[in-house]
């Protein structure tokens, strides 16, 4: 891949997506081909994300896509980042190759107004208002949720592009435990275990992952601040999770949940005082710790309520000779309830308070903050009508009450084919980085303020689906770094600029996607348009693709599954330049001799692609992987 210092002719980009539309077009007429020839469907999944209830994904008014066990098994990416932007269409930027410092889009919106959960608890740093997928492990995921779309009336600040949760292991039934190793090029190594069941009362959920890498060097030569150091960046992510489990009575289940992530990860950079010597070995320590305590119970047959506690500790120490910790701690209370109105219809209320601490070596002291909030939603169906609205108000102690809703209807046309609209509002709060860091936060600045609206339609065969999203997002006093510092308090060690709501920003565009099943062949793709602009310059907004394509073909003949899939990202503003797009193909097959057992080998990256991520970083080249994996079919 290569860089240009312009932007392709708009010709070609017209070229570009009148091809795309046609791969896309060409997929939906292979889809009515596989559903044609299919007998059997599958059961359509319940999603939790979409109504913080569970939910059948047929009846749900937004756009929200699940990342199940067996397709992330199959697809087996690299990291929970490189995993979603294959299924879900989020684009992301990551610093380097896995274990680097990463950020994602969704639907062009910036990786801190997205909200990032695990089992109902929200994860990330206060200071950096951002959840570090790196820090997080593919071994302990059972699922993944991702709505896209406006969601701060179900879930607070941030969820401006929308909402990832990944769910973790539960156990229930006989004992079961699995094991699975895998080594691959730049001396790479995975491995992990874990057991699950129930006995009694009692469920359980174990499990453990370890993974390493020497990687490249993060940097190219040349880059722009020259910090390049030609050693290899690498690093070790060690992961744990564990869920217990009491059901005294049915209906009503107490849980407890642990689960803890350490990542050390090299990357290339300068330190003061003079910032020219890249030579240091400079690293992230990462510790992620999550703890909650939940229950879940019936008291009548319309009544569901639903109570947890939990706290997140987001520790990280970063630099080379000079360190600096950055320390954030997240305690939230929640109580949830679902009531039975009628036949298909709920309502929700809830309640939660969140306390967030934030230490570091750069703030003078110790920051704080608290937020309380009600939720009050419905959803119902009336035949092949579908209705969903919630509201919710937000009164935070820095900067004061928010109220946003929204509101989605559904109708069920008939011979599987759903159409849908939504309307929502959405705040993105300030982190803390934006109201204290030294030299750069002001106290007064403000949340963002956006206003969304969708609509969608999709086809559901019985073994094929299409759908096709085309939404608009504006978003008012976009938080950014200010550098005309006559916008900036007078202070002195704000000369270099400051913390400012300055902009406004357009973001709109389209997704489609298409599964299909024809005999031995299982395919997957998705095609997204991009348009996310700064509606003062007329500048696209940096590290937004105009357009991104995802294609996956498995083919499954007895033991076998030989599979194949590709991505595309187009070119994307960056630092002063516009970078080329690229493309990366990865190669797959398994070998099942046995129930138990499964043989792999994967060659990612097969094609060698050099890939330039963000400017001046690079991603790993051509990897080769062999693994073996077993999982008891049950005591």
């Amino acid at each position: 891949m290569t860089c240009h210092l312009e932007a392709p002719r708009p010709s070609r980009q017209r070229g570009a997506r009148i091809a795309v539309a046609l791969r896309f077009a060409l997929l939906v007429s292979l889809s009515s081909a596989f559903d044609a020839g299919a007998a059997d469907s599958s059961l359509a999944p319940v999603v939790i994300t979409a109504t913080r209830e569970p939910e059948a994904i047929g009846r749900s008014t937004a756009d929200i896509v699940v990342i199940d066990t067996e397709t992330i098994r199959n697809i087996r990416a690299d990291s929970v980042e490189d995993l979603i932007r294959r299924v879900a269409g989020i684009q992301v930027v990551r610093n380097g190759g896995p274990g680097q410092s990463s950020g994602f889009f969704i639907r062009g919106s910036s990786t801190n107004s997205t909200v990032v959960l695990v089992d109902g608890v929200r994860v990330g740093s206060a200071t950096l208002g951002q959840a570090e997928f790196e820090a997080f492990s593919l071994a302990q995921i059972e699922r993944i949720e991702v709505l896209r779309g406006p969601a701060s009336s179900l879930y607070g600040a941030d969820a401006v592009g929308g909402v990832v949760q990944i769910f973790t292991r539960r156990g229930e039934g006989a004992p079961r435990w699995s094991a699975a190793a895998e080594v691959g090029g730049y001396r790479s190594f995975r491995s992990d275990v874990a057991a699950s069941g129930g006995t009694g009362a009692w469920d359980y959920a174990l499990s453990l992952g370890r993974e390493q890498s020497d990687g490249v060097s993060a940097l190219a030569p040349g880059d722009q601040f020259g910090q390049f150091n030609p050693d290899r960046d690498g690093f070790k992510r060690d992961s744990g999770s564990l869920r217990l489990g009491f059901t005294p009575a049915p209906g009503h289940r107490i849980g407890v949940h642990l689960l803890e992530t350490r990542l050390n990860a090299q990357y290339d950079a300068t330190e003061p005082p003079f910032f020219d010597d890249p030579s240091p070995d400079f690293r992230n320590r990462l510790v992620t710790r999550v703890a909650s305590i939940d229950y879940r119970g019936k008291p009548s047959s319309a009544w569901t309520t639903t109570l947890q506690l939990s706290s997140v500790v987001d520790d990280l120490t970063s630099g080379g000779n000079i360190q600096s910790r950055f320390v954030t701690r997240r305690e939230q209370a929640t109580w949830q309830n679902a009531l039975v109105l009628d036949a298909g219809q709920q309502l929700l209320l809830a309640y939660e308070h969140v306390d967030e601490r934030a230490n570091a070596d750069a703030f003078p002291s110790e920051q704080a903050r608290h937020n309380d909030a009600g939720v009050l939603g419905y959803s119902g169906a009336f035949g092949d009508h579908s209705l969903q609205a919630d509201v919710r108000r937000d009164q935070s102690s820095v900067y004061g009450g928010t109220t946003t809703g929204r509101v989605g209807y559904a109708f069920a046309a008939g011979a599987g084919v759903k159409l849908r609209a939504l309307a929502g509002t959405t705040f993105r709060a300030p982190t803390f980085n934006d109201l204290a860091f030294p030299g750069f936060g002001v106290p007064t600045i403000q949340p963002e303020r956006g206003r969304s609206f969708e609509v969608g339609a999709s086809w559901q065969g019985d073994a094929a689906t299409v759908s096709a999203t085309l939404y608009r997002n504006r978003v008012h006093d976009l938080i950014v770094f200010e550098p005309d510092r006559t916008f900036c308090p007078p202070d002195p060690a704000y000369d270099f600029g400051c913390a400012a709501n300055r902009q406004r920003a357009r973001l709109q565009g389209a997704t489609l996607a298409a599964t299909g099943r024809w005999r031995d062949l299982d395919l997957r793709a998705n095609v997204d348009f991009l348009d996310a602009t700064d509606e003062d310059t007329g500048q696209r907004l940096p590290r937004r693709a105009a357009h991104q394509e995802s294609a996956a073909v498995d083919y499954i003949a007895g033991a076998w599954r030989v599979g194949a899939s590709g991505l595309f990202v187009g070119s994307r503003p960056d630092a002063g330049i516009v970078l080329g797009g690229y493309a990366v193909f990865d190669l797959r097959v398994a070998w099942q001799p046995r129930r138990e057992w499964q043989l792999e080998a994967r060659l990612a990256n097969a094609l060698d692609r050099t890939v330039e991520p963000v400017r001046d970083y690079r991603g790993l080249g051509r990897q080769a992987w062999l693994g073996v994996r077993y999982e008891s079919a049950g005591l």
